[in-house]
């Protein structure tokens, strides 16, 4: 088997710069910022490392909610998830992950558009 985007992309500590660097844009940004409020960020950046790390084949194993509840009462629409897929295709660009691994971790995330959205 060819070796994993995980692995490829730098493993543990490329994910922990990406999701760093995902949450200060998306904090960042108006639109999604109230999303965040009152929110545990640091239980949620490593939420995240967990989930980027298991999509993008490292040796993690994502144990948080599924997507339908663990956003269930976020009221997401399409516009923020697309503003969120944004965000985190740009933080995956400016840490160095390479075209060919970005689209894999990307492609990843959509598949699970229609469950966060509760559709």
């Amino acid at each position: 088997m060819a070796q994993s985007v995980y692995s490829d992309i730098g493993g543990r500590e490329a994910v922990e710069a990406v999701v760093t660097d995902f949450y200060d844009r998306v904090l960042a940004d108006e639109q999604l910022v109230p999303f965040f409020e009152d929110m545990d960020m640091d239980e949620l950046r490593a939420h995240q490392i967990q989930f980027i790390s298991a999509v993008a084949g490292g040796p993690v194993e994502y144990t948080g909610d599924g997507m339908r509840e663990a956003h269930a009462h976020l009221d997401i629409d399409e516009e923020d998830f697309d503003a969120v897929g944004a965000h985190l295709e740009e933080a995956l660009r400016s840490n160095g992950v390479d075209e060919e691994n970005v689209e894999a971790i990307m492609s990843e995330v959509v598949a699970l558009k229609d469950p966060i959205l509760d559709r």
